[in-house]
């Protein structure tokens, strides 16, 4: 396995002045040619800070992949600090001097000379264009390790890993390859998922890893495969899959890319069936998940966001003796919401949520986190009552996510 490491240079990452969405993207396109990303650091623009990072990424790495540091200004010092980890010095290369006078000679522009700094490389840098900018890209080798420096810029940055970096990296070393399958699973948790696929997991080879991908009401199963034959690898992945499946199938609802609105969505078209939204506690963010996908209008028709107890009652028709009773955060309430969205909008389902998202507002019989969702259609109402935590935005994303299972489960 090839193991490469990250680097990101610059105080404003440090400062939270911007995110570093760079080593993430990196990280993305190694996997793809069967490069492992072990380490990802971030780094301000500290010259004795950079050179021990170098050393410690050259123990561990085969390639250390770095970002930052390379524009004409006094605090961007890359350039320098590697000329001394490198024991060489600063030369004008005539290519990247002739690059940049080509792009800004198109831009009618006569750069300054600290501009044209930017052709100086450490002289043991082999020089990659920098087709997008002016920040040249460098490949260096090293005792038996590869440095590869790219501008901070992401659009820049991504241009030069794909014109070049990629390439040089296949053309250098014999890539292994690396094929991923994901399991979606909803409405169970990680340590669940472990326990039924555990002699199932135990079983597997050396070459084949899973991973658990847990966020927000919702489980990833990785399974990953590596070797020389990409055919071989992905049959023997796939195979394994279907091995695993029976185990959990209760809780899949898609694979790879799928998110759970689209799965269900497909049935809803597959079945010729509708769905309309009563929102209280998630604040219109269930229609979002349906709407944010093209062709939704096939079966999402709409819905009602019923924050207020009085669109509670005058738009959707909740009683307000229902609500005086039992209160806004009951399964009495949710349930009306539920089927008079339904009624109203004329669809196959109508769900609802109602609930107290957080951080205030709880009491000690309803406490922050109580809350109640509900689906309806033509024969019955099934209602459920979920008991989360104190964050809101978590809570919405839960209730979300759950109240799509109940519609799931339904719709198998």
């Amino acid at each position: 396995m090839i193991k490469a490491e990250i680097i990101t240079i610059g105080d404003e990452i440090l400062y939270g002045q911007i995110t570093d969405t760079n080593s993430q993207w990196i990280s993305a396109e190694l996997d793809k040619i069967g490069v492992k990303t072990i380490r990802k650091s971030s780094i301000g623009d500290a010259e004795e800070e950079i050179l021990q990072i170098f050393k410690e990424s050259q123990k561990r790495a085969d390639i250390v992949l770095i970002t930052g540091g390379l524009g004409p200004t006094k605090d961007d010092i890359t350039k320098k600090t590697f000329c001394k980890y490198f024991g060489t010095e600063l030369e004008v290369r005539q290519d990247a001097l002739d690059h940049l006078l080509s792009y800004f000679e198109k831009r009618n522009y006569t750069p300054t000379p600290i501009i044209l700094t930017q052709a100086e490389l450490p002289i043991n840098a082999i020089y990659l264009q920098n087709k997008l900018g002016t920040a040249p890209g460098m490949w260096f080798e090293h005792e038996g390790t590869i440095f590869v420096s790219m501008p901070g810029v992401p659009f820049e940055m991504k241009g030069l890993i794909a014109d070049a970096v990629i390439p040089k990296i296949k053309e250098h070393f014999s890539t292994p390859h690396i094929f991923h399958k994901i399991i979606r699973t909803v409405g169970t948790g990680e340590t669940i998922l472990a326990d039924r696929i555990s002699d199932w997991e135990d079983a597997l080879p050396a070459h084949l890893k899973v991973a658990y991908l847990p966020s927000v009401g919702q489980v990833k199963l990785r399974l990953t495969g590596f070797g020389n034959d990409l055919a071989t690898i992905e049959k023997e992945v796939l195979a394994k899959v279907d091995e695993m499946l029976p185990m959990i199938q209760e809780f899949v609802y898609g694979f790879d890319e799928e998110e759970l609105e689209v799965a269900i969505g497909n049935q809803l078209v597959k079945k010729n069936q509708t769905v309309s939204v009563a929102e209280s506690c998630t604040g219109g963010y269930l229609s979002h998940l349906f709407t944010r996908n093209s062709g939704s209008s096939a079966y999402f028709w709409g819905g009602v966001v019923a924050y207020d107890n009085s669109v509670k009652i005058n738009q959707l028709g909740v009683l307000p003796d229902t609500i005086e009773k039992n209160g806004a955060v009951s399964e009495e309430t949710v349930t009306e919401m539920a089927q008079n969205v339904r009624k109203k909008l004329k669809t196959t389902f109508g769900l609802a949520t109602t609930g107290i998202a957080g951080p205030n507002g709880g009491t000690p019989q309803k406490p922050v986190g109580t809350i109640w969702i509900a689906l309806a259609s033509e024969n019955e109402t099934i209602t459920h009552k979920l008991q989360l935590g104190g964050k809101r935005e978590q809570n919405i994303i839960a209730t979300a996510s759950s109240v799509l299972n109940l519609l799931r489960k339904k719709l198998m």
